[in-house]
């Protein structure tokens, strides 16, 4: 596979780093660096990315590309996002070529976890 001009890197806005890196472990087992009091970097075990100290939110309302997340038992996810303090913004519906849902991060981060079935 050529790398050259693939998606490599995602940032996003959070508020509380703490919470943030809590919640995106918790749920789906993402691993944390620290760089200081304003950013820490994650890893989802194939992309890697980072969330930076900021008051905004990444949301689809304000024109922010949406994150998705891949899944093969999508209900489980959607039940770790709520109990973990995740809010779902969209339930579970079908789309063409398979399911998902929209949930907002304890920032209020909108992402989206799909399903082929």
């Amino acid at each position: 596979m050529n790398h050259d001009s693939v998606i490599d890197y995602v940032e996003l806005p959070a508020r509380n780093l703490v919470a943030i890196e809590d919640f995106y472990n918790t749920v789906f087992g993402w691993t944390f660096t620290d760089y200081g009091p304003d950013y820490c970097a994650f890893s989802d075990g194939r992309l890697s990315g980072g969330f930076y100290r900021a008051d905004a939110a990444s949301t689809t309302a304000n024109g922010a590309a949406l994150v998705v997340l891949y899944t093969e038992e999508l209900e489980d996810a959607e039940h770790r996002v709520a109990e973990a303090g995740g809010r779902i913004v969209k339930p579970i519906f079908s789309f063409p070529g398979g399911r998902r849902f929209h949930f907002a991060d304890p920032n209020g981060n909108e992402l989206a976890v799909w399903s082929p079935i």
